[in-house]
């Protein structure tokens, strides 16, 4: 094995997902291993590393695995390096300013669940004395 590839435990090490999670995008076709060992072990290569930090990413953010799909699918199509007919190009960078403004949207509505968080906890620290009471 050269130094190319990585294999799924270092992957889940460096993406901090579980073994299951990344078989689990496997299985959903969201992620594909660049190869196998001989002995039949998946191989990762940092592209792949990658494309797991993009699913990493969008998870918490509420998209859906056929959004990560269509999103992983058209950036797959602008680093292709192909040519692109007249309108495609638009079309593809289109989708990819969608998926940008939807997490941004995303983004804005967990400030104010953070912020709400952090209020009530902050609440909750106020209502505590300064120190414990001693028991007897």
């Amino acid at each position: 094995m050269d130094g190319k590839h990585m294999q799924i435990g270092e992957v889940a090490a460096r993406t901090e997902l579980s073994l299951r999670t990344i078989r689990h995008y496997e299985e959903t076709g969201l992620v594909t291993p660049s190869a196998r060992s001989r002995g039949g072990f998946r191989l990762y290569t940092e592209t792949d590393v990658a494309r797991l930090l993009v699913i990493r990413r969008m998870k918490p953010l509420g998209f859906a695995l056929d959004q990560m799909r269509e999103l992983l699918d058209t950036t797959d199509r602008l680093d292709s390096g192909d040519e692109f007919g007249p309108d495609e190009y638009e079309v593809l960078l289109g989708r990819v300013r969608a998926y940008e403004r939807a997490a941004a949207e995303q983004v804005e509505r967990l400030r104010v669940r953070l912020a709400r968080a952090e209020d009530f906890a902050a609440t909750l620290r106020a209502r505590l004395p300064e120190r414990e009471p001693t028991r007897p």
